[in-house]
């Protein structure tokens, strides 16, 4: 199970590695959302195919139907060994969890061993921020009750999704040497390869837990810019206005720049769109999630004609509206609407993480 992150620090791909082995019998590679050496973008369907680098099977893990998203009992027949070897970026939306977690459940019932070469968290496993799903809520970008900043590894959720949360395969888990927990990624002396095509850099990995909210909303998220999630905006707003209204929650680490963004792709393509760009100025301070609902709260009450909730079909369900899926909880998107103050959207939002609680202690691997 790999993707472009899966790479020594020679930047060489470890599916290459592995194949030039003799000792090795590597049978096919699977990849998740955005391919398994490609770059497509969110939600845009993958085909299986021939892997060029090694001629062998490349299996995508994202089709059209939530069934395409787990390996099949034939695909993984003659398989010892799943390794998975990809790079998250701290946050329960960001779908490579999902997908690790859909091949542990495939593993499980096909009594294939799972081996997970885990990789630094790039947001650090300190801080953890956010809240859970309500029932009915499971889905491909929330699978499990953790919260949206989860401050864990991918290793450290497979144990807790194996343990706490009952998956129940053979699991080990390949722990990264010198990294603690309060180590951001460019503190880990490692290249960074982008891990999908709006995550360009760390920095935009730290903002991701609360940005990515204004997926669920007709605002644009900054795709098709050079700085997404960090640049966001809409043709109905003014980022002075805006960004005055956003100084009275005094939001801890983060500034935000009025500016004019007009996107090359995605949503408002070619549009003028009055903005705002986050700069955070203090990463040990700064709180994504109380931050993306704040944004939400500001721009649903000075634009409430203007602003709108997606209903497109998102992440495979259509019988939910998208921030419901992201949030976890239709409460928030209603405290929102009637213009309750923050401190009450974030309480509503951040309640609900009583399993993750119970079982992240026993899930860690870094002090």
């Amino acid at each position: 199970m790999a993707n472009p992150t899966t790479v020594d620090r020679r930047l060489v791909h470890a599916a290459d590695l592995l194949h030039r082995r003799p000792d090795v019998d590597l049978r096919c590679l699977f990849g998740p959302e955005h391919g398994l050496r490609g770059s497509a973008q969110d939600m845009v369907r993958v085909a299986d195919g021939a892997d060029p680098g090694t001629g062998l099977p490349a299996v995508s893990l994202y089709g059209t139907t939530f069934e395409s998203l787990s390996p099949t009992p034939e695909q993984l027949s003659g398989v010892d060994v799943l390794l998975f070897d990809v790079q998250d970026v701290g946050a329960r939306y960001y779908t490579y969890a999902a997908t690790m977690a859909l091949c542990m459940r495939a593993a499980q019932a096909s009594r294939v061993r799972v081996v997970v070469l885990d990789r630094p968290n790039p947001i650090g496993g300190v801080a953890v921020e956010g809240g859970g799903l309500d029932e009915g809520l499971e889905n491909f970008c929330g699978l499990y009750p953790v919260p949206q900043r989860h401050g864990m590894t991918l290793g450290e959720l497979a144990r807790l999704y194996n343990e706490t949360f009952g998956i129940g395969c053979e699991l080990d888990v390949v722990a990264c040497e010198g990294w603690s927990r309060s180590d951001y990624y460019d503190e880990c002396g490692l290249p960074w390869v982008l891990p999908s095509p709006n995550m360009p850099a760390p920095e935009t990995a730290l903002v991701y837990p609360g940005m990515c909210l204004l997926e669920g909303t007709n605002l644009s998220e900054g795709r098709g810019t050079t700085r997404p999630f960090e640049l966001f905006g809409a043709p109905f707003i003014d980022g002075e206005w805006l960004a005055g209204e956003l100084r009275r929650y005094h939001l801890p680490g983060v500034l935000f720049r009025p500016c004019v963004i007009e996107p090359a792709f995605h949503k408002f393509r070619g549009q003028r769109c009055g903005a705002l760009q986050l700069h955070v100025s203090d990463r040990r301070a700064f709180e994504p999630y109380r931050t993306g609902l704040a944004v939400l709260a500001a721009v649903r009450g000075l634009w409430p004609e203007s602003f709108a909730w997606r209903t497109e079909p998102y992440e495979f369900r259509a019988d939910v509206p998208a921030i419901d899926l992201l949030t976890g909880r239709p409460a928030v998107r209603q405290a929102i609407d009637r213009g309750a103050a923050l401190d009450e959207v974030v309480r509503i939002a951040c309640g609900g993480t009583e399993i993750y609680d119970s079982g992240r202690d026993r899930a860690l691997l870094y002090d």
